[in-house]
């Protein structure tokens, strides 16, 4: 039911109120309005349980498992939610001269240096507000570290088949061309092939490590190694950064540029179309080239933004304002309550939980790189169930577990592995959890072998049943124009 629907004529959030009439006789005619807003009539009471059970409809971290691979659905702690909404933050305008926010400067500053400390880089700039954008930073930091040294010739970024979709599309925004390069079937980059793509074009290599396919490259110092020799850059997408948090720094592997996802490692809600933040590290080189403000320390112990003015080589601003500050607030309590040894804790047990049911699925599904350990996620393909007579896809089964109370994984990403699940339990989750997340897959493949018309014409208990995905995405429709409950 949509909230048009509770709407009856002249109940409102203002129904016990006085009555008074409302003094038009300022307003010029013309902007007066001739008809109403259109809007539904219903009392707060109504709006409040509206959309309260429409919260409760929804698969949530809060509410169930959310094993998205390359997703990191992990839980954010609500201390960390706190600090940032404390009032000092909250209430400071953007706009504060810097003799009033010393205190809120020092906090990214610190921020600035944690981050680079983690991931060994030489300087770290929060401007980026989201991943995409750290993204876009670091490619153009790129072009900008090229076009410095006149290496105007270099306009192609190399690409794994196993890469994140945005890494290609981001290359292709910031004025590149993509080389794709192949991965074995061990799950590492083919160095032959990298080879073979490197040449005076090469502006950089972009990939992550561990990669997509929750495998970490064995070849990474090799493969860095070949690529400065023709003159490129690494560039790393942060997206899988949960795995390694302590056990290893991307500066170390060789990297030059990375972003960083804070909604998605440093305890920032992941979902929902944002707020995000993607702030960028850099090497020495492309020190001069990061996006600004950056937040500088000066000799008196002060703090102060620095702008084009002090860095004129910068790639320039990603935002009217200093980043999401909400969010960059939340990852610094984060980083703060879990400490350096928590880093470590965090990888350690994200590692263990996706071993563990890799290991508990794998007597029911196709474990893709059976070989080798797990990451942080890994990859189950149901290419037999669809080949089979039964012709049960993976979006069946998917949909099939929503049945059960479970989110579904990633479904049928990366495309290099037909069929997939791609599965991330986070550290965040128990034993237990995990357990009956693999009894359910366990007892979906079961009924998908016995009774597979019951698998593909799942969900049955949800409030909207199978839809048609096809229709659903080329005539979306969300407007209202009241036909719905004269038809209903």
């Amino acid at each position: 039911m949509l909230i048009f629907e509770h709407s009856r004529e002249e109940r409102t959030n203002r129904a016990q109120m006085p009555r008074g009439e409302v003094a038009l006789d300022d307003l010029p005619e013309g902007q007066r309005r001739g008809s109403g807003l259109g809007l539904p009539q219903a009392s707060e009471m109504d709006v409040v349980r509206h959309y309260t059970r429409l919260s409760q409809q929804n698969f949530s971290i809060d509410t169930q498992f959310y094993p998205l691979g390359s997703c990191t659905m992990k839980y954010n702690p609500r201390g960390a939610n706190e600090a940032a909404m404390l009032p000092g933050f909250l209430n400071r305008h953007p706009e504060t001269p810097a003799r009033f926010s010393q205190g809120i400067f020092s906090v990214l500053y610190d921020l600035q240096e944690m981050l680079a400390d983690i991931c060994g880089m030489h300087a770290v700039s929060l401007a980026p507000a989201a991943g995409a954008q750290g993204e876009y930073a670091g490619v153009a930091m790129i072009r900008a570290y090229h076009e410095a040294h006149g290496n105007h010739d270099r306009d192609e970024i190399i690409v794994p088949d196993s890469a994140h979709g945005t890494n290609p599309a981001t290359a292709s925004m910031g004025g590149f061309k993509t080389v794709e390069i192949a991965t074995k079937p061990d799950g590492d980059i083919d160095l032959e092939s990298l080879e073979e793509a490197l040449s005076e074009r090469t502006a950089g290599l972009m990939i992550t490590n561990p990669s997509t396919l929750g495998l970490f490259e064995r070849g990474i110092k090799e493969i860095a190694d070949k690529v400065h020799d023709a003159g490129g850059l690494l560039y790393y997408d942060g997206a899988n950064l949960n795995a390694i948090l302590g056990k290893v720094r991307p500066g170390e592997m060789g990297f030059d540029v990375m972003h960083f996802n804070l909604h998605k490692t440093f305890s920032t809600p992941h979902g929902g179309g944002g707020p995000g933040a993607g702030p960028v590290g850099v090497s020495e080189r492309l020190l001069p080239f990061v996006p600004v403000p950056l937040v500088a320390e000066g000799e008196d112990g002060s703090y102060f933004l620095e702008y084009e003015q002090q860095r004129p080589q910068t790639i320039g601003r990603m935002t009217a304002f200093p980043a999401n500050i909400g969010v960059l607030l939340r990852a610094y309590a984060y980083i703060r309550m879990v400490g350096r040894e928590g880093m470590e804790r965090i990888a350690e047990h994200a590692v263990l939980n996706s071993n563990y049911l890799m290991e508990k699925l794998r007597p029911h599904y196709k474990v893709a790189y059976p070989e080798r350990r797990a990451m942080h996620e890994f990859i189950l393909t149901l290419e037999d169930l669809a080949k089979s007579e039964a012709h049960v896809a993976a979006m069946d089964v998917a949909k099939r577990m929503l049945d059960y109370g479970v989110h579904a994984p990633t479904a049928y990403f990366p495309l290099s592995v037909p069929e997939c699940f791609l599965v991330e339990p986070t550290e965040s989750e128990a034993k237990e959890t995990l357990d009956h997340f693999a009894d359910v897959l366990a007892k979906v493949r079961q009924e998908a072998e016995s009774e597979p018309e019951t698998v593909k014409n799942a969900p049955y208990t949800l409030p909207v049943k199978r839809l048609d995905d096809v229709r659903a995405a080329k005539e979306l429709d969300l407007a209202w124009n009241g036909e719905r409950k004269a038809a209903g």
